[in-house]
């Protein structure tokens, strides 16, 4: 017979469970039977697939999104360091800047004493016009000597030409001068033998003595030709000896004239010396009114001034550094990421970027520019050496280029030296 079961009520169960001195009493089959099966509930089941369909979604997209970049705290902003520097020496008369004043390109930080500058200017310039003068007459010279080396040359061969004419005109007068003299010498001859017959025949009264008179007037007047002859003939042969030493004349003439050309170009030369020595005097003209304007020092980018050594009344040598500026545009402004080695398989030039600024607490967009030749040990004052044979292999890091994007910094609100956390996206 099976026991019966009664059944309390719920106040009377409560009350009999609050009792600590009674027992509760064991279940029987039945009770085990009427109770159903939580393994069984369809409701549980559901809820664990889908809580693990849920669990495993999740895992892929964190999987997928944490092998989607890589990123390393080793990293800081870098920028250009413009290093200011006097280009002359001199007596710092005027300060224009203070320490990490933000300056505009062209502004004058820097002041030197201009008065030794200014001497300096001033006597070039006077040599400068001394040496332009001296080129300008030199120039001048050129084309008259060119002229006057043109005519000597034309008038020589002219005065040769002459000179040799005349001595063929002195000589054809010297020839029929002489045959003159033969002509008249042989009038003579035979007017003395007529004056010899007329001799023998006025002695003898065979002809008159008026007859006689006339051949003695005859004899003279053909001696006196003859002399008259001679006397030209003489004449006509100094002509030929004076028209020869003319042609002599002439041809040195000639000769002194051929030394034109060479006289021409030596005056050349001194013109060009005299040209080259205006232009080194300009040039020095030029280096000193470049002295003069390089006593006031001025900024070659805007930016913010720092590490300022220079002060008022300091006497600074040529090439001596008295500031920095440092630009603080986005151009100028970049991410130098020191990645391990391990972490470039993906990496690559234009992958975009997330760079978190730690002074700022934003995070900006940028992407990878480029990747450095070497690993940052190679540019160390030691570089390692692992020939040795306790060799320990370290993981490298390798430097990576990381650029802003266009419109991302505002206000030259970051600095080259700050900390930041790069975040290079390897997938999309």
């Amino acid at each position: 017979m099976e026991p019966t079961t009664k059944t309390m009520p719920d106040h009377e169960t409560r009350h009999v469970a609050a009792e600590p001195t009674r027992a509760p009493l064991p279940a029987t089959a039945a009770d085990m039977q009427a109770k159903p099966s939580r393994r069984n509930d369809p409701r549980l089941r559901m809820f664990l697939i889908a809580g693990s369909i849920v669990l495993a979604i999740v895992g892929i997209f964190v999987w997928r999104y944490l092998g989607s970049y890589e990123s390393t705290d080793d990293a800081q902003i870098d920028g250009h360091v413009n290093s200011i520097s006097a280009r002359v020496a001199g007596h710092v008369n005027k300060l224009n800047v203070q320490d990490n004043q933000y300056v505009e390109a062209g502004t004058v930080l820097v002041e030197i004493d201009p008065t030794d500058y200014q001497v300096a200017l001033q006597r070039a310039q006077a040599d400068y016009n001394d040496a332009k003068a001296v080129a300008e007459a030199a120039a001048v010279d050129v084309p008259i000597t060119s002229v006057s080396t043109s005519s000597q040359l034309s008038s020589a061969d002219a005065d040769v030409l002459n000179a040799q004419a005349g001595i063929k005109g002195a000589r054809q007068q010297y020839e029929a001068a002489k045959a003159n003299l033969t002509q008249a010498e042989a009038n003579d001859v035979k007017a003395q033998n007529d004056l010899g017959r007329y001799k023998q025949l006025v002695d003898k009264q065979e002809i008159s003595q008026q007859q006689y008179d006339q051949a003695v007037a005859a004899s003279k007047a053909s001696a006196a030709g003859v002399l008259a002859a001679r006397a030209t003939a003489d004449a006509a042969q100094f002509q030929v000896t004076q028209a020869e030493g003319k042609l002599l004349q002439a041809e040195a003439n000639q000769r002194s004239a051929a030394t034109g050309p060479k006289q021409l170009t030596q005056i050349q030369a001194r013109a060009q010396s005299a040209a080259a020595a205006a232009l080194r005097k300009k040039a020095d003209l030029d280096q000193a009114v470049l002295n003069l304007q390089y006593t006031k020092i001025v900024a070659p980018v805007a930016g913010i001034v720092s590490d300022r050594t220079v002060e008022v009344g300091q006497n600074v040598q040529a090439g001596q550094e008295l500031l920095k500026v440092i630009p603080l545009d986005e151009k100028d402004l970049w991410v130098t990421a020191n990645f391990k080695e391990t972490q470039l398989r993906d990496m690559k030039p234009g992958q975009k970027a997330t760079i978190y600024v730690d002074a700022t607490g934003k995070s900006y967009k940028g992407q990878v520019d480029s990747v450095a030749g070497a690993s940052g040990a190679r540019f160390s004052l030691l570089p390692p050496e692992n020939a040795t044979g306790n060799y320990v292999k370290v993981v490298q890091r390798i430097p990576v280029k990381i650029i802003f994007e266009q419109g991302e910094i505002k206000e030259h609100e970051l600095r080259p030296g700050m900390s930041v956390e790069p975040k290079v996206w390897i997938r999309e």
